[in-house]
């Protein structure tokens, strides 16, 4: 993944429609009442426009700003146009975070990183699963028993997201993240 970011970081990835952001949104209020400060990358396959049309840092980003921070006592957010459209590789965008914020960095998506991995799978939705071909999977988190033997990668709850963190605490302080 090139050079190694300070902090562990774990992936989730599954097919389009699988509940990954549901699950991270039920994960992240766990794992910051067990005294983590989570971070999150997310993958976004189509462009998205994060800026609400109308609003003043749109207007200046659509008018030419190649990158516009904007700021209030809260937040403060940076978003920075691409001269041409390209994948950012997980390492380029990990370098952006403030690692000393940050205990762990979760991330949905990219699956093609060499990271580990917790796919979120639903047999209902008639889809393959991935840890089969997907390398660094560590866990199956699903609402029903896979259709197939996953081996010795660990079966998570998907229905009770406290399970999935206990997993990610336990492999974190174990020292396997």
């Amino acid at each position: 993944m090139g050079a190694p970011f300070p902090k562990p970081v774990l992936g989730f990835v599954a097919y389009s429609g699988s509940g990954k952001t549901t699950l991270l949104t039920r994960l992240l209020p766990l794992l910051k009442e067990k005294g983590l400060r989570p971070g999150l990358i997310k993958h976004a396959h189509h462009g998205f426009d994060p800026d609400v049309p109308g609003k003043d840092s749109y207007r200046l980003r659509k008018a030419g700003a190649v990158q516009t921070l904007v700021s209030s006592p809260r937040r403060w957010a940076l978003f920075t146009e691409e001269p041409e459209e390209r994948e950012p590789a997980l390492p380029e965008l990990l370098t952006r975070l403030d690692p000393e914020r940050l205990d762990l960095v979760l991330v949905e998506g990219y699956r093609g990183e060499h990271i580990p991995k917790i796919e979120v799978h639903r047999p209902e939705l008639d889809q393959p699963l991935l840890a089969a071909e997907v390398d660094g999977v560590i866990a199956v988190a699903t609402n029903a028993p896979p259709r197939v033997d996953i081996g010795r990668t660990a079966l998570l709850d998907l229905d009770r997201p406290e399970s999935v963190a206990e997993f990610i605490l336990n492999r974190l302080r174990d020292g396997e993240l």
